[in-house]
């Protein structure tokens, strides 16, 4: 986790957005709840490059969450992609295929962050909106510790891979990303 001072997420509500603080009340003990931790950031290293230069995290412990959105018949359809940073989406193929659409796009950030109620860059998959799909990447899940969005720019969460698989709406995908050469910089989370 490089340099970052952690520290149980569920003392540190003012380290979250409110819905993430929801959500994470709502995880016992034996839903990974403890193993949910936090550390205060420089709200101007929230983006992902920069964070982890300047935190020294491996660019492959730490995952975006972006906000994708498709129509079909006249109604928006809306899911949460959770991808490493050494990869992109593949959101004009494997998301738009599970969301069921014509063409699926990342959402406008205005409506990221109004839809949410996180802040942009620090969006998160603990606590999006009930009913979303939480498309999650497969070598997520395979990282011992990954390192997330806490809802606001400055923190990040630390937490299993393995956690996100069991958040409400969350489906493992193998093939959701694609590895790239520099860092991914598809983010409205």
């Amino acid at each position: 986790m490089g340099t970052l001072k952690t520290e149980p997420a569920r003392t540190r509500p003012d380290l979250l957005a409110a819905p993430t603080t929801a959500a994470l009340a709502s995880w016992g003990d034996d839903d990974w709840g403890d193993d949910v931790l936090v550390a205060p950031i420089d709200p101007d290293l929230a983006d992902t490059a920069a964070f982890c230069e300047a935190y020294e995290v491996a660019l492959d412990a730490s995952a975006n969450c972006v906000v994708v959105a498709g129509k079909r018949e006249g109604a928006v359809r809306y899911a949460a992609c959770v991808i490493l940073a050494t990869t992109r989406a593949d959101v004009n193929g494997v998301v738009r295929r599970m969301l069921d659409v014509r063409k699926a796009s990342f959402a406008p950030m205005a409506e990221a962050v109004e839809l949410t109620g996180m802040e942009y860059g620090g969006i998160t998959p603990v606590g999006l909106p009930e009913g979303w799909p939480i498309l999650v990447d497969a070598r997520v899940i395979a990282t011992p510790y990954v390192i997330i969005g806490s809802g606001v720019r400055h923190s990040k969460i630390a937490l299993p891979g393995a956690a996100l698989a069991t958040l409400p709406g969350a489906q493992v995908v193998d093939g959701l990303a694609k590895v790239v050469d520099t860092v991914s910089r598809e983010s409205n989370g």
